[in-house]
């Protein structure tokens, strides 16, 4: 089967499997109101997705080294529909919620990096780093709608509806991988390979884990501002006056799609000028956003929307250069176990960030636009250790990048 029919197939099932991946954060505001959480149990609602996630994508990811990443695909892919399925029937609580959301996290560890890994495995060469900016591409749109697609369903029908209809999707994807996607066994590791959970090698490679390194504090981010941006801004809209033109949902939905084409566009930029040096510019950018977008609120609701996107741009524009980088610097035999250090790596960050994010807003006194001030210039100081991992480890490009 040619490479692009290959891509077509994990990318569309992608799609499928991520149509609800933020209809928790697009109703997080129903959820608050609705069962009296304080931000910090919103938070642990939102991070246990990624805690779960942390814990297990060791195991799963470190697996696809060894078995066909297809038949962990398919498991994980029907966690991710009961999750969805359970959340929308029984959750009625923080901690229903809670466990729901511990059950979509090892769901996504066992279809991203895996689904990643599947097509890696039939995509070598230059076209490999295209082929996963494809993969971002695809997870991210999908991810980019969930917001608007829940909000909407749950303003026709009830948020039940609007959380279900992603388990639903889920269901698709299992559908389009169980039939679609050809079976393949990995090749075998090395004798010096052989322990599953031995992640010495990995972290002994200096260029992944810069790379890797650098996706845990870019994900602390991404995941602490996907989280709360919708609060964020339905907070800015009722401390403003006048109507706007696009709802707190639809700006997340704006955002998240356009970062989606700063994701590709940011990975060809990279083979343009050099990983490394993209990245770092990358990152200097959104630190000096991050510093000012939370106390916009206190101006409009359009200016705070206006600088959402904007920063929604910056941080998705080094996700794809990330990954790929670490992808491609992966020593052959340990791509598996390498992509399982970086999603690990990435997704602590993604279980710290929304978390603490709720914590800084309950320390502060609740919303305000100072609290909100504080809870998003914390993230620059965060992102100050990735760009540093990324300069005392000098990653190399990969092929086809130009090199610095």
């Amino acid at each position: 089967m040619s490479p692009i029919r290959i891509i077509a197939i994990i990318c569309t099932a992608q799609v499928f499997a991520q149509v609800g991946a933020f209809a928790v954060p697009a109703l997080l505001p129903t959820f608050i109101s609705r069962w009296a959480l304080s931000g910090t149990e919103a938070g642990w609602i939102i991070g246990a997705f990624y805690l779960s996630y942390t814990l297990t994508v060791p195991v799963l990811v470190s697996l696809t080294d060894r078995t066909d990443p297809k038949r962990i695909y398919l498991g994980a892919v029907l966690l991710t529909a009961i999750a969805a399925l359970g959340f929308a029937t029984l959750a009625d609580g923080f901690w229903s919620a809670f466990v729901f959301r511990l059950i979509a996290g090892v769901g996504w560890a066992g279809t991203y990096m895996p689904g990643l890994k599947a097509m890696s495995d039939f995509v070598e060469g230059p076209q490999q780093s295209r082929g996963v900016a494809c993969h971002a591409a695809s997870v991210g749109i999908s991810g980019a709608i969930s917001f608007i697609v829940a909000s909407t369903i749950a303003s026709w029908f009830n948020w039940q509806w609007g959380i279900g209809f992603g388990g639903a999707c889920a269901l698709v994807a299992f559908l389009i991988i169980a039939f679609l996607l050809p079976s393949r066994e990995p090749h075998k590791p090395s004798d010096k390979q052989s322990k599953l959970l031995d992640f010495r090698p990995v972290l002994r490679n200096r260029s992944a884990l810069a790379y890797s390194l650098g996706y845990c504090f870019h994900t602390w981010e991404m995941n602490a501002f996907r989280a709360w941006v919708v609060t964020f801004l339905t907070f800015a809209l009722a401390t403003s006056s006048g109507t706007p033109q696009l709802a707190p949902a639809a700006i997340a939905t704006v955002l998240s799609l356009a970062g989606v084409w700063a994701s590709v566009s940011g990975n060809e930029f990279a083979r343009r000028i050099g990983r490394r040096r993209f990245i770092i510019c990358v990152m200097l950018a959104s630190m000096l956003v991050a510093g000012v977008i939370g106390f916009s609120s206190s101006v409009s609701y359009e200016l705070a929307a206006g600088l959402c996107i904007v920063y929604g741009i910056l941080i998705w524009a080094d996700s794809s250069s990330l990954t790929a980088g670490a992808v491609g610097s992966a020593v052959p035999g340990q791509r598996g176990a390498t992509m399982a250090v970086h999603s690990t790596l990435g997704y602590a960050g993604g279980f710290v960030g929304p978390l603490v994010m709720g914590a800084i807003l309950d320390l502060s006194g609740g919303e305000s636009a100072v609290a909100w001030g504080i809870a998003f210039a914390h993230i620059t100081l965060v992102m100050a250790l990735g760009l540093l991992a990324m300069i005392v480890l000098r990653p190399k490009d990969l092929a086809g990048d130009r090199n610095d």
